[in-house]
């Protein structure tokens, strides 16, 4: 079915009067916004170069800007604990996250071999068919992801997150993971002392020190990455089980939230032939959507909502508790990022090119889902691209959601 794109940059106001500080919370000058202000970065495997690209944007254009509440679920966890951890300002830390991400390849994520897919693919059917497994943890994923550890064990040093707490650039750090043992989604946080943590219907959160670990575990690809122990239990990518991607920077006390997606904004398709039946590539490319994009455009909607209700309110009646006016920037691609995958299948590594053309990926929908797995430099160095012209060609829009903040914050 065609799709009309429509707006990538998306304010949700506050609609009620914005209050970004608290009394005596800070001295004077402390944060050019706010210690309100929080960053959230959603999954979507390599188009996670995209988010850097919008943050170079967006810390070229803002100077002195710095996120004191920080968020990342998947490919965003990975996103998060770099800029967490870099205890310099915000434009040295993302003019690092993205040279690395410009010379990122498959290779640094993911070690994969023809005979490790069969084998484990060989391993899927016998338990399946005879409903049995000779060892509980023979299949541990299509690929071995010991790269992506020794990558985030080089460039990043996770001392630097209590370092930048302890001297008040951050508040709070969070990232989501799913527990296979329980089902529910755990987000581990990293806080002052007083940082809160919650427990919803299936969704909690814990405070810890942030390790490699959950990093791993929260970028743990369903089926493709194998899950991370963390304690007694398995975890696996986050966004499997996080409905509500923003809930975690609404509990850790945010405002105002800026969130970069990853997928492109559509307005309702349009009718259409019925096209040949789907590849097992294009079933997974709806799949990889529901799980990694379509979370965090629900949730901006549900926000929309409760903002809408408590502006209903008769000014002199305070909200019910736990609910409170928060401003959102929801960002998006201005192109679809799958389309900007087709024909690169090239670029991957020979075992998954097999596998992706066995599936049904030679054909141009599949696209999508080569889009997750596309890390390869020339592709994540054109994505770095797309996010910083995104936030230069919206930049009128953009500019309007800070200078709100910056007028409440001054008030």
């Amino acid at each position: 079915m065609e799709q009309r794109a429509v707006s990538p940059v998306r304010h949700i106001p506050s609609q009620r009067p914005l209050t970004l500080t608290s009394p005596g919370e800070r001295p004077p000058g402390t944060w050019r916004y706010s210690s309100h202000l929080a960053l959230v970065l959603s999954g979507g495997g390599a188009r996670g170069a995209y988010q850097v690209g919008v943050l170079a944007g967006l810390a070229e254009r803002l100077p002195g800007l710095e996120f004191p509440i920080l968020t990342g679920m998947s490919v965003g966890a990975i996103n998060t604990i770099y800029l967490a951890a870099h205890t310099g300002p915000l434009p040295a830390a993302v003019a690092g996250l993205s040279n690395e991400w410009s010379r990122l390849t498959s290779d640094a994520v993911y070690r994969v071999r023809s005979i490790r897919l069969v084998r484990s693919a060989l391993r899927w059917a016998w338990q399946g068919a005879t409903g049995r497994r000779r060892d509980p943890v023979a299949v541990r994923g299509l690929t071995d992801t010991q790269p992506l550890r020794e990558f985030l064990t080089r460039c990043v040093d996770v001392r630097g997150i209590g370092a930048n707490i302890a001297n008040r650039r951050l508040r709070a750090v969070a990232l989501s993971a799913t527990s296979y043992t329980t089902g529910r989604s755990v987000t581990f946080v990293q806080g002052a002392t007083d940082t809160p943590v919650w427990e919803r219907v299936q969704r909690s959160a814990v405070r810890t020190q942030l390790m490699l670990d959950h990093v791993m575990a929260s970028a743990a690809l369903p089926l493709v990455f194998p899950a991370v122990r963390i304690g007694g239990e398995f975890y696996g990518d986050g966004s499997v089980r996080q409905m509500a991607p923003l809930a975690p920077a609404l509990h850790l006390g945010a405002r105002a939230v800026v969130a970069i997606g990853l997928a492109t904004p559509r307005a309702a398709a349009s009718p259409a032939r019925v096209a040949d039946y789907p590849s097992a590539a294009e079933a997974m490319a709806l799949l990889f959507d529901a799980i990694f994009l379509d979370a965090l455009a629900a949730d901006a909607e549900r926000l929309e909502r409760v903002n809408g209700l408590l502006a209903a309110l008769p000014p002199d009646t305070p909200p019910p508790d736990g609910l409170r006016p928060v401003e959102l920037l929801l960002l998006h691609p201005t192109r679809d990022l799958g389309d900007l995958a087709a024909g690169q299948g090239r670029l991957l590594p020979p075992a998954v090119r097999r596998v992706i053309r066995a599936v049904g990926g030679q054909r141009d929908a599949a696209a999508e889902f080569l889009s997750f797995l596309l890390f390869h430099p020339a592709h994540t160095s054109r994505l770095v691209d797309v996010g910083y012209e995104d936030v230069k060609t919206q930049w009128p829009a953009i500019e309007r959601f800070f200078e709100k903040l910056e007028r409440a914050a001054q008030t």
